[in-house]
Protein backbone atom coordinates (compact mmCIF):
# COMPACT_ATOMS: atom_id res chain seq x y z
CA UNK A 1 0.00 0.00 0.00
CA UNK A 2 1.53 3.65 -1.13
CA UNK A 3 1.63 5.90 2.25
CA UNK A 4 -0.94 8.55 2.58
CA UNK A 5 0.38 11.66 2.99
CA UNK A 6 -0.99 15.01 4.10
CA UNK A 7 1.66 17.48 4.28
CA UNK A 8 1.20 21.28 5.76
CA UNK A 9 3.73 23.71 3.87
CA UNK A 10 3.60 26.86 5.88
CA UNK A 11 5.83 29.14 3.72
CA UNK A 12 6.61 32.04 4.89
CA UNK A 13 4.33 32.02 7.88
CA UNK A 14 4.90 31.12 11.37
CA UNK A 15 5.95 32.61 14.58
CA UNK A 16 6.95 30.72 18.03
CA UNK A 17 2.70 31.37 18.90
CA UNK A 18 1.58 29.66 15.80
CA UNK A 19 3.58 26.55 16.19
CA UNK A 20 2.52 26.38 19.79
CA UNK A 21 -1.39 26.31 18.53
CA UNK A 22 -1.56 24.65 15.60
CA UNK A 23 1.13 21.75 16.61
CA UNK A 24 -0.75 21.51 20.03
CA UNK A 25 -4.02 20.94 18.27
CA UNK A 26 -2.45 18.14 15.80
CA UNK A 27 -1.18 16.92 18.59
CA UNK A 28 -4.07 16.63 20.83
CA UNK A 29 -6.66 15.54 17.68
CA UNK A 30 -4.01 13.48 16.55
CA UNK A 31 -6.23 9.93 17.82
CA UNK A 32 -8.85 11.42 15.29
CA UNK A 33 -6.71 10.92 12.25
CA UNK A 34 -6.14 7.45 11.03
CA UNK A 35 -3.11 5.78 12.18
CA UNK A 36 -2.07 5.01 8.26
CA UNK A 37 -1.76 8.91 7.65
CA UNK A 38 1.19 10.41 7.55
CA UNK A 39 1.09 13.96 9.17
CA UNK A 40 3.37 16.28 7.94
CA UNK A 41 4.25 19.70 9.13
CA UNK A 42 6.75 21.52 6.87
CA UNK A 43 7.65 24.69 8.62
CA UNK A 44 10.19 28.15 8.15
CA UNK A 45 13.52 26.33 9.02
CA UNK A 46 13.87 28.63 12.00
CA UNK A 47 10.77 26.73 13.80
CA UNK A 48 11.78 23.14 13.03
CA UNK A 49 12.80 22.03 16.21
CA UNK A 50 10.17 23.80 18.05
CA UNK A 51 7.29 21.97 15.78
CA UNK A 52 9.74 18.73 16.38
CA UNK A 53 9.54 18.75 20.09
CA UNK A 54 5.52 20.27 20.61
CA UNK A 55 4.60 17.41 17.73
CA UNK A 56 6.96 14.04 18.96
CA UNK A 57 4.82 11.45 18.50
CA UNK A 58 2.41 13.32 16.00
CA UNK A 59 3.79 14.57 13.31
CA UNK A 60 6.69 14.29 11.21
CA UNK A 61 8.40 17.67 10.31
CA UNK A 62 9.90 18.51 7.34
CA UNK A 63 11.58 21.23 5.49
CA UNK A 64 10.79 23.74 2.73
CA UNK A 65 14.60 24.29 0.69
CA UNK A 66 17.56 22.62 1.22
CA UNK A 67 20.75 23.35 -0.61
CA UNK A 68 22.16 21.37 -3.48
CA UNK A 69 25.46 21.39 -2.10
CA UNK A 70 26.52 19.44 0.77
CA UNK A 71 28.47 21.84 3.23
CA UNK A 72 30.34 25.15 2.45
CA UNK A 73 30.43 28.93 2.35
CA UNK A 74 27.05 29.24 1.33
CA UNK A 75 25.66 31.76 3.24
CA UNK A 76 21.93 31.46 3.73
CA UNK A 77 21.56 27.67 2.81
CA UNK A 78 20.40 24.82 4.92
CA UNK A 79 21.96 21.71 3.62
CA UNK A 80 20.07 17.96 3.53
CA UNK A 81 22.62 16.72 6.19
CA UNK A 82 21.17 19.52 8.64
CA UNK A 83 17.89 18.56 7.50
CA UNK A 84 18.07 14.88 9.11
CA UNK A 85 20.13 16.45 12.41
CA UNK A 86 17.35 18.37 12.98
CA UNK A 87 15.15 15.10 12.61
CA UNK A 88 13.02 15.78 9.24
CA UNK A 89 11.80 13.40 7.55
CA UNK A 90 10.59 15.21 4.42
CA UNK A 91 12.25 17.60 2.06
CA UNK A 92 10.15 19.68 -0.71
CA UNK A 93 12.13 20.07 -4.15
CA UNK A 94 11.18 22.45 -7.05
CA UNK A 95 8.49 23.96 -5.70
CA UNK A 96 7.06 26.91 -8.05
CA UNK A 97 7.48 29.31 -6.27
CA UNK A 98 11.07 28.25 -5.81
CA UNK A 99 11.24 28.07 -9.67
CA UNK A 100 9.09 31.05 -10.14
CA UNK A 101 10.56 33.52 -7.37
CA UNK A 102 14.24 32.26 -7.29
CA UNK A 103 15.19 30.93 -11.16
CA UNK A 104 15.52 27.28 -9.84
CA UNK A 105 15.77 24.86 -12.70
CA UNK A 106 15.00 21.55 -13.08
CA UNK A 107 18.71 20.75 -13.49
CA UNK A 108 18.92 22.26 -9.87
CA UNK A 109 15.87 20.39 -8.74
CA UNK A 110 17.69 17.37 -9.70
CA UNK A 111 20.51 18.28 -7.46
CA UNK A 112 18.60 19.02 -4.47
CA UNK A 113 16.63 15.12 -5.44
CA UNK A 114 19.73 13.35 -6.21
CA UNK A 115 21.16 15.27 -2.30
CA UNK A 116 18.21 14.57 -0.06
CA UNK A 117 18.37 11.13 -0.91
CA UNK A 118 21.97 10.79 -0.05
CA UNK A 119 20.97 12.27 2.79
CA UNK A 120 18.24 8.98 3.62
CA UNK A 121 15.58 11.84 3.71
CA UNK A 122 12.01 11.57 1.58
CA UNK A 123 12.16 13.89 -0.87
CA UNK A 124 9.01 15.58 -2.51
CA UNK A 125 9.53 16.57 -6.00
CA UNK A 126 7.21 19.41 -6.71
CA UNK A 127 5.97 19.49 -10.61
CA UNK A 128 2.97 21.43 -12.22
CA UNK A 129 1.98 23.88 -15.00
CA UNK A 130 0.86 27.38 -15.38
CA UNK A 131 -2.45 28.58 -16.79
CA UNK A 132 -1.08 29.28 -19.87
CA UNK A 133 0.59 25.88 -20.39
CA UNK A 134 -2.79 24.51 -19.48
CA UNK A 135 -4.55 26.64 -22.19
CA UNK A 136 -2.27 26.02 -24.72
CA UNK A 137 -2.36 21.87 -24.59
CA UNK A 138 0.89 21.87 -22.74
CA UNK A 139 -0.35 20.30 -19.25
CA UNK A 140 0.79 16.97 -19.72
CA UNK A 141 3.94 17.72 -21.47
CA UNK A 142 5.28 20.21 -18.82
CA UNK A 143 3.97 18.12 -16.28
CA UNK A 144 6.52 15.00 -17.81
CA UNK A 145 9.24 16.81 -18.46
CA UNK A 146 10.00 18.20 -14.92
CA UNK A 147 8.88 14.63 -13.30
CA UNK A 148 11.79 12.76 -15.55
CA UNK A 149 14.55 15.72 -15.38
CA UNK A 150 13.67 16.22 -11.57
CA UNK A 151 14.00 11.86 -10.97
CA UNK A 152 16.46 11.47 -13.79
CA UNK A 153 19.16 10.94 -11.08
CA UNK A 154 17.81 8.20 -9.13
CA UNK A 155 18.60 5.13 -8.15
CA UNK A 156 17.03 1.75 -8.51
CA UNK A 157 17.27 1.51 -4.16
CA UNK A 158 16.01 5.17 -4.08
CA UNK A 159 12.51 5.25 -5.08
CA UNK A 160 10.92 4.30 -2.08
CA UNK A 161 12.35 7.86 -0.51
CA UNK A 162 10.71 9.64 -3.24
CA UNK A 163 7.42 11.79 -3.51
CA UNK A 164 5.54 13.42 -6.23
CA UNK A 165 3.60 16.74 -5.50
CA UNK A 166 1.65 18.02 -8.35
CA UNK A 167 0.65 21.48 -7.96
CA UNK A 168 -0.85 23.17 -10.92
CA UNK A 169 0.67 26.21 -10.66
CA UNK A 170 -2.54 28.45 -11.40
CA UNK A 171 -4.30 26.92 -8.54
CA UNK A 172 -1.59 27.84 -5.61
CA UNK A 173 -3.07 30.49 -3.35
CA UNK A 174 -5.85 31.20 -5.93
CA UNK A 175 -8.84 29.50 -4.72
CA UNK A 176 -8.83 28.05 -7.94
CA UNK A 177 -8.75 24.09 -8.14
CA UNK A 178 -8.62 21.43 -10.16
CA UNK A 179 -11.23 18.86 -10.26
CA UNK A 180 -10.88 15.59 -8.48
CA UNK A 181 -10.92 13.84 -12.07
CA UNK A 182 -8.61 16.57 -13.60
CA UNK A 183 -5.97 15.70 -11.19
CA UNK A 184 -7.01 12.22 -11.55
CA UNK A 185 -6.08 12.34 -14.93
CA UNK A 186 -2.70 14.04 -14.21
CA UNK A 187 -1.95 12.22 -11.16
CA UNK A 188 -2.14 8.63 -13.93
CA UNK A 189 -0.14 10.64 -16.23
CA UNK A 190 2.42 11.04 -13.37
CA UNK A 191 2.55 7.51 -12.95
CA UNK A 192 2.78 6.69 -16.49
CA UNK A 193 6.21 9.26 -16.77
CA UNK A 194 7.30 6.95 -13.69
CA UNK A 195 6.54 3.93 -15.27
CA UNK A 196 8.48 4.50 -18.04
CA UNK A 197 11.19 5.82 -15.93
CA UNK A 198 11.54 1.62 -14.89
CA UNK A 199 10.73 2.98 -11.06
CA UNK A 200 7.87 1.36 -9.22
CA UNK A 201 5.45 3.41 -10.00
CA UNK A 202 2.21 1.99 -8.49
CA UNK A 203 4.39 1.77 -4.60
CA UNK A 204 5.06 5.78 -5.13
CA UNK A 205 3.10 8.41 -3.32
CA UNK A 206 1.43 11.17 -5.26
CA UNK A 207 0.05 14.35 -3.54
CA UNK A 208 -2.26 16.79 -4.71
CA UNK A 209 -1.67 20.49 -3.83
CA UNK A 210 -3.45 23.78 -4.70
CA UNK A 211 -6.06 25.23 -2.69
CA UNK A 212 -7.06 21.83 -1.15
CA UNK A 213 -9.44 22.32 1.32
CA UNK A 214 -11.95 20.68 3.97
CA UNK A 215 -14.28 20.93 1.82
CA UNK A 216 -12.77 19.56 -1.43
CA UNK A 217 -9.88 17.04 0.10
CA UNK A 218 -12.31 13.97 0.14
CA UNK A 219 -13.61 14.20 -3.20
CA UNK A 220 -9.85 14.69 -4.45
CA UNK A 221 -8.82 11.81 -1.85
CA UNK A 222 -11.16 8.94 -2.83
CA UNK A 223 -9.49 9.41 -6.84
CA UNK A 224 -7.52 6.25 -7.12
CA UNK A 225 -3.97 7.76 -7.83
CA UNK A 226 -4.09 10.95 -4.93
CA UNK A 227 -2.46 9.81 -2.06
CA UNK A 228 -2.96 13.02 -0.27
CA UNK A 229 -2.20 16.20 -0.25
CA UNK A 230 0.30 19.13 0.03
CA UNK A 231 -1.31 21.97 1.74
CA UNK A 232 -0.68 25.55 1.34
CA UNK A 233 -2.95 28.39 3.10
CA UNK A 234 -5.21 25.72 5.08
CA UNK A 235 -2.29 24.03 6.97
CA UNK A 236 -2.25 27.90 9.00
CA UNK A 237 -5.60 26.88 10.55
CA UNK A 238 -5.63 23.81 12.85
CA UNK A 239 -9.24 22.52 12.45
CA UNK A 240 -8.89 22.80 8.55
CA UNK A 241 -5.98 20.93 8.37
CA UNK A 242 -7.14 18.18 10.70
CA UNK A 243 -10.27 18.07 8.99
CA UNK A 244 -8.43 17.49 5.77
CA UNK A 245 -6.51 14.54 7.65
CA UNK A 246 -9.97 12.68 8.43
CA UNK A 247 -10.76 13.09 4.45
CA UNK A 248 -9.44 9.91 3.29
CA UNK A 249 -11.66 7.08 2.27
CA UNK A 250 -12.99 5.04 5.69
CA UNK A 251 -11.73 1.94 3.44
CA UNK A 252 -7.76 3.57 3.23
Amino acid sequence: MRRRIVAGNWKMNGSKDLVKQLVGAIREQAGSVGGEIEVVVIPPAIYLSQVGELGAGSVITGVQNVSQWQAGAYTGEISADMARDMGCGYVLVGHSERRQMFGETSKVAADKVSRVLSSGLVAVLCVGETLDEREAGQAEAVVAEQVRQGLAGVSAEQWSNVVVAYEPVWAIGTGKTATASDAQAMHSEIRKVLNSMKAPANEISVLYGGSVKADNAAALFAEPDIDGGLIGGASLKAEEFISICRSFPASV
